[in-house]
């Protein structure tokens, strides 16, 4: 039996995110593999700015160094499960639980500059598989282990929302602002 995802941000597919301020209607789906390489491209200064980039800035969140690992492992994720998407019909995803793969990946004991490298090489990954699919495969689908369904469209912009608002996590900077990254 599989345990489904606890936290649902699907609800950013329909509006835009008021924290980080990503619309993801905003850009052609074919945008997606630009905005996940340009947000790669600025962890690696927000993992250099940081005083201390493993140090939580308020108790309870996570560094910028545990928030750039789960982005990584992310960008991992979302590849395999795109894969999915476009090998078999419909694929369910096995349950991920970010908060167990943090534990599990000791993502606070990582060093900085080899997450960097890593998040680099995830994303280029992703973005290359992304800016591969065919115009036919973007209605293709999958589903999550708490129900959610995508089409690989909704993916991508799902995952783009991710990485850039966990870069607002870390940066406080919104999407779209003067100063984004």
């Amino acid at each position: 039996m599989m345990i489904p995802e606890r936290k649902d941000w699907t609800w950013v597919l329909q509006r835009p995110c008021p924290e980080c301020g990503l619309d993801t209607r905003s850009f052609a789906r074919e945008d997606i593999p630009a905005i996940i390489s340009a947000n790669a491209a600025s962890w690696q200064q927000a993992l250099t700015v940081s005083a201390d980039p493993a140090a939580s800035p308020v108790r309870g969140t996570w560094s910028p160094v545990e928030y750039a690992c789960h982005v990584r492992d992310l960008l991992v994720l979302c590849d395999y499960r795109l894969g999915l998407m476009l090998t078999q019909d419909d694929p369910l995803f096995a349950n991920w639980d970010q908060d167990q793969a943090a534990a599990t990946g000791r993502y606070s004991q990582q060093a900085p500059a080899d997450v960097a490298a890593q998040l680099t090489d995830a994303a280029a990954t992703a973005v290359s598989r992304f800016a591969d699919v065919a115009p036919g495969q973007w209605l293709r689908k999958g589903r999550r282990s708490d129900g959610a369904q995508f089409t690989v469209e909704t993916f991508g912009r799902n995952l783009a929302h991710e990485a850039v608002h966990h870069l607002y996590d870390v940066t406080g900077i919104r999407y779209g602002d003067p100063h984004y990254p």
